[in-house]
């Protein structure tokens, strides 16, 4: 493991109290999954008395549709999940990406790289390090990415337990900056994190295995590291997970309670009958006092057609 570089001073990490967030990429409205994870990490962050930030991951303007970040925060309000402070925008943080980009390039940490989709995908999708001594010219279309060590990154979900890699054998060096100079996700989402206190994290499945790359860039860059509990992915009836991409269906807040009942039951937890005709504000205040995150099912997907 590189030894860990000092954060700069932007990033303040001094809260003991629970800080969770939920951060949606903008490239549609909230559909039923994005819904579990959303309502997953409020409860857990409201449960523990603790604040639930929002934050915008706008990072890829080609996939986002004008306005549909403002359809989601209305979304949010319709449902009742109200967050603390202001959204913070991934796009109005360019500079802090680029900071600590440099931080990392000075320490030796990244290079060029490019390689083609195609050809990594041909590897099994596990990048071999192929440029790692190429010094490509910083002015060629390429990518920059991080180099890997061979230790192996683990860490306890406190929904699907004990999970690890080793990055050097099943990702690879992974991209920090594409090609297109749009800041990847893995490196906002830390530094955003760090920058924000952030120390428990709900999300879904899909994201995983991403979380060991997460964890060796917060170890590099001497951040700490949040607890992680990851939610099963919600599918359609051909096992895609539900997305603007497979035409998933938005929320209709129209019918905001019976949604989230139907998201609490998705999650494990067991609303009473007598709840189905209440208010969305009684269901909530339900929902925060009975929480339990061991109820959530410990898989990777569920079927939207299997209704709990």
């Amino acid at each position: 493991m590189a030894e860990a570089i000092s954060p700069s001073s932007n990033a303040n990490n001094d809260s003991n109290d629970y800080i969770g967030r939920f951060a949606p990429s903008p490239t549609g409205p909230l559909h039923f999954g994005s819904l579990l994870a959303a309502l997953a990490s409020y409860l857990d962050a409201r449960s523990s008395n603790g604040k639930w930030l929002l934050r915008m991951e706008d990072l890829d303007p080609p996939r986002e549709p004008p306005g549909t970040d403002q359809i989601i925060l209305e979304q949010l309000q319709d449902l009742g999940l109200l967050w603390d402070g202001e959204v913070l925008y991934q796009s109005s943080r360019l500079a802090s990406y680029a900071e600590y980009l440099q931080q990392l390039t000075d320490a030796g940490l990244c290079f060029h790289c490019d390689c083609t989709r195609p050809r990594i995908k041909s590897l099994g999708s596990v990048y071999d390090g192929h440029c790692r001594n190429r010094k490509l010219d910083k002015t060629s279309k390429s990518a920059i990415r991080l180099k890997v060590d061979d230790s192996r990154i683990g860490f306890h979900d406190l929904i699907q337990g004990d999970y690890s890699q080793r990055l050097d054998k099943e990702v690879g060096d992974f991209i920090l900056r594409r090609k297109d100079g749009l800041f990847a996700y893995q490196l906002a989402v830390v530094v955003d994190d760090a920058f924000q206190n952030i120390n428990h994290i709900v999300r879904g499945y899909d994201l995983l295995d991403s979380t060991p790359r997460q964890i060796y860039i917060q170890r590099i860059l001497g951040f700490p590291t949040p607890g992680y509990a990851h939610i099963p992915v919600v599918t359609n009836e051909e096992g895609q997970k539900l997305s603007k991409q497979h035409f998933a269906e938005p929320v209709d807040t129209r019918n905001g309670s019976r949604q989230v009942i139907l998201a609490l039951k998705f999650l494990g937890q067991q609303p009473p009958d007598s709840l189905k005709d209440s208010k969305l504000k009684t269901i909530l205040e339900w929902a925060q006092e009975s929480w339990d995150i061991q109820a959530v099912p410990k898989l990777a997907n569920m079927p939207l057609c299997s209704e709990p």
